[in-house]
């Protein structure tokens, strides 16, 4: 596991740098933003993640921790790869990810190159509570009761292809058999409950 690494430049272009370590030189995707900002011979150093795939193992890279590890964040929603996690870091700061997320906000998502909307609806939802920023409304003083969560898992299903009505009503048996803490966790047994075959009668 290839964790961080520090050398000089060797070269650089948009969205990739080549690291002189030790002699080693080591390519290493990263935002637009760091790899415009550096010129060959100067010292860099980068957080890495390092993804191995059957056919590839490449290394991207971060001028924060913070940006890494909402880089991993972001991978861990379905349909995000690593090259669309990078594009959305690429295009949104990892504060202006923060806030779209704890504001439930997709539309930034949508903006980016390979992110359709199911997948912004995707992100928002399953980055929820991850980030560590609350909701403006909540920051103003507006209690979080205000907002029920089953609402917005609704809203979440019908931004993924399913009516309203299919959306209400499963939330709604769900919320009479069980109790749930999370909204992921309403979520995910409401994806289950709609995907499941139905019996025939």
């Amino acid at each position: 596991m290839i964790a961080l690494l520090r050398g000089s430049v060797r070269s650089a272009s948009a969205g990739r740098v080549v690291i002189d370590v030790g002699g080693v030189g080591y390519l290493v995707f990263v935002t637009s933003r760091l790899s415009l900002g550096l010129s060959a011979g100067d010292a860099l150093e980068v957080e890495t993640s390092y993804i191995v795939r059957e056919d590839s193992a490449t290394l991207f890279g971060f001028a924060t921790v913070q940006e890494r590890e909402l880089f991993d964040l972001l991978r861990s929603v379905t349909g995000v790869g690593p090259k669309s996690a990078l594009a959305i870091l690429n295009e949104i700061d990892a504060e202006a990810v923060a806030m779209a997320v704890a504001n439930e906000d997709d539309i930034a998502f949508k903006a980016v190159s390979g992110i359709g909307p199911k997948t912004a609806k995707l992100i928002v939802v399953t980055l929820a509570g991850k980030l560590g920023l609350k909701p403006a409304a909540a920051s103003a003083g507006t209690s979080s009761k205000a907002v029920p969560f089953d609402g917005q898992v609704i809203d979440a299903l019908v931004g993924l292809g399913w009516s309203e009505r299919a959306a209400s009503d499963s939330v709604a048996e769900l919320l009479r058999q069980d109790t749930f803490e999370t909204r992921d966790a309403l979520l995910r047994a409401a994806l289950g409950k709609l995907s499941a075959p139905r019996k025939q009668g």
